[in-house]
């Protein structure tokens, strides 16, 4: 077993074997209807719900005094019979919709407080407060004052909005989780137990690692390249942080500097194609476009993003005079490559599946299979000392995979099984066999806090659905802004980091998505910029003091405070706060254009804008910068990113008087010296 097979053994190991038997259906119900469909729609959200729920209350303590585990398994259990009987009745359900009958009443109610509990447990008081407010406003709302008043709604209303249907608990997020999310999770999974994130890292290490300021650099471009697989910022945090930030660390890297530069790069990781964050995936379904669309938008300010972080990385490494590891102690990249290049096939796959045009269930189905064939096979391959041999075994195999384009599913699973039963019998394939079992258990552990957000967040778009206070809240920001667009996407911008406040991004996204999107396309913004912009920022918030999650996460591996890693992390990801406005004004930089002069033109100036301002936050280009050069590089920054014509030939200029008298400056100080 590799170091990191043996850290998710021992992670799901001492598990109660109920537990992990609970885990471990879930993944399996979850891979069946992904590949199958035996079940209709509404009876996988139902039993995805009930599973969450089961998994929540046998896995998270009443209270970290009180655990009540006995009461825990009598609340998962309720939990899962709401799913057991909207699956039962469901004909009935539909026949009846919006008239509930007593027996519906109860299971309704209990479903809300098992959900609204369960979120408790899993995210503390924050998003499950918001929620129980706009829970509040559906069932009070007809006595506020003004246009946020409503007509009112009855209690049994409220429940069938939130209980039965799809425009509540068992709304589009929750669709989305139970299909897209889960699946790519697990695929996340496989490939890191697999080794992936040792090839990332070697891979990025053996590139960077010897150069200035080496280390952050390695932080920047592993968590790029893991951002592909997981789409989890703080995830990525505690996984790539537990080897970077130490590193940065021991070579002269202040604690602050590198838990700020590992959650900024971590974070990068939901708007990095193609995978991105779970919120990308609920995106494509709200507003009906392809995920292929989302993953295009994405992809220019996602390198931009990284590249700012590089290039500040690299400013700051060479202001402190920081050198790299010495290169005979970073591995070859091109040997981590040949070692495990088997690895990079079902990401290859993936990708050609969603750029081809194919739907993320499908491309996530596929490329799910691809992963457990590749390490199935590669335990095989491992009893094989022929190179000729192993070339024979890897073509057949690709042959075999090749016929799930002509019969189907069936065809890989079957392929699967046999592999399986291979592995049972030849040296350490029971051990292969242990790492794959263990993780499906760990990717249903890891979908529980999103599928719950998922979840939750239900009230919110039911209520907002219900009672329409979205248009109303749309026409608040309009009124402030009065129609002027810069002044509604700062109120956007602090709605979006307010509400981030230690709730996940996922309901984050619900929220400004269903409240200040509309308002930001009434101004005329792009439906895809519009939601881009509140998905950035709700991304941002996990950055932004004073409650920024990610950083926080790297506090304890960096053994310093959360609050001054997030203000070095808010510097660094400055490339974050800028890309989504320069979008709302240029949006070509989203490749919403059919100009390529025009994409071409905006991401040169976007790039000089976030370059400049690099420098300026970083204070130092050639050499360290003077005050009245600070001031200079920034004005130039702004005049970029406003998008009329005036300022772009001033923020030209500027940029021209900067970099001209900077640079005669370091040459003058040069001769002298």
């Amino acid at each position: 077993m590799t170091d990191s097979q043996q850290g998710l053994h021992a992670a799901t190991k001492d598990w109660p074997k109920a537990l992990f038997t609970v885990a471990l259906l879930f993944s399996a119900f979850q891979l069946i209807t992904a590949a199958f469909h035996p079940v209709s729609t509404q009876v996988l959200r139902a039993v995805h719900v009930g599973f969450l729920l089961l998994i929540v209350f046998i896995t998270y303590p009443t209270t970290k005094r009180h655990p009540l585990k006995p009461f825990g398994w009598l609340l998962g259990i309720l939990g899962f019979c709401t799913a057991v009987y909207q699956w039962v009745f469901e004909a009935d359900l539909i026949y009846r919709s919006g008239e509930l009958t007593t027996a519906d009443l109860i299971i309704g109610t209990l479903l809300i407080a098992l959900v609204f509990e369960a979120a408790r447990r899993v995210m503390g008081f924050a998003l499950p407060f918001i929620c129980t407010i706009f829970l509040g406003y559906g069932l009070f709302g007809q006595y506020l004052p003004g246009e946020l008043m409503h007509r009112g709604y009855g209690f049994d209303q409220i429940v069938n909005q939130l209980s039965f249907g799809t425009e509540g608990f068992y709304g589009t997020p929750t669709y989305v989780s139970a299909t897209y999310i889960f699946l790519f999770i697990l695929f996340g999974a496989f490939l890191e137990q697999a080794g992936m994130i040792k090839l990332f890292t070697d891979f990025a290490l053996g590139l960077f690692g010897h150069k200035s300021g080496g280390p952050a650099k390695v932080s920047v471009v592993s968590s790029a390249l893991m951002g592909t697989i997981t789409g989890s910022g703080v995830a990525n945090v505690v996984t790539t942080g537990q080897f970077t930030i130490p590193l940065m660390m021991r070579f002269g890297y202040r604690p602050a500097f590198a838990g700020g530069v590992e959650a900024t790069s971590s974070m990068g990781s939901q708007i990095m194609p193609p995978i991105m964050g779970a919120v990308a995936f609920i995106m494509a379904e709200t507003i009906n476009v392809e995920f292929i669309e989302i993953a295009k938008a994405a992809l220019v300010p996602a390198m931009l993003y990284f590249g700012s972080v590089f290039w500040m990385v690299h400013l700051e490494a060479k202001r402190a005079g920081l050198d790299g590891l010495p290169k005979e102690e970073c591995p070859n990249p091109w040997q981590a490559i040949s070692q495990r290049w088997y690895l990079l096939i079902p990401l290859a796959v993936l990708i050609g599946l969603l750029f081809s045009g194919r739907t993320p269930l499908f491309s996530g189905t596929v490329g799910l299979s691809l992963t457990a064939l590749v390490i199935l096979g590669s335990a095989i391959v491992m009893q094989v000392s022929s190179k000729w041999l192993r070339l024979v075994f890897w073509i057949a195999l690709g042959i075999l995979c090749a016929g799930f384009f002509q019969m189907g599913i069936a065809v890989v699973f079957g392929v699967i099984a046999a592999l399986v039963g291979v592995c049972w019998f030849i040296k350490g394939g029971r051990d292969t066999l242990q790492i794959c079992l263990h993780a499906l258990v760990d990717g249903a552990r890891h979908a529980v806090p999103v599928g719950i957000a998922c979840v939750l967040v239900g009230v919110i778009i039911g209520i907002v659905s219900l009672t329409g206070v979205a248009s109303t809240v749309a026409g608040y920001i309009l009124h402030v802004g009065q129609n002027n667009l810069f002044l509604s996407l700062v109120l956007t911008m602090i709605t979006c980091l307010i509400l981030g406040m230690g709730i996940p991004s996922i309901p984050n996204y619900i929220i400004t998505s269903s409240i200040a999107a509309p308002a930001l396309l009434d101004l005329g913004v792009p439906l895809i910029v519009s939601h881009m912009f509140v998905f950035y920022f709700g991304i941002m918030s996990d950055l932004t003091p004073p409650v920024a999650l990610a950083c926080f996460a790297a506090a304890p591996i960096a053994k310093e405070r959360g609050l001054k890693i997030s203000l070095w992390a808010v510097r660094i990801a400055i490339a974050g706060f800028i890309i989504p406005y320069m979008s709302v004004y240029s949006p070509a930089l989203m490749l919403q254009s059919d100009s390529t002069l025009a994409i071409i033109y905006v991401v040169i100036k976007a790039a000089l804008a976030i370059g400049l301002w690099g420098a300026v936050f970083t204070g130092y280009l050639t050499k360290p910068l003077a005050w009245w050069e600070r001031l200079l590089g920034f004005a130039a920054g702004a005049s970029l990113i406003l998008a009329t014509p005036m300022s772009d030939e001033l923020g030209f200029t500027l940029v021209g008087l900067f970099l001209l008298q900077h640079l005669g400056r370091d040459f003058l100080a040069r001769r002298k010296a």
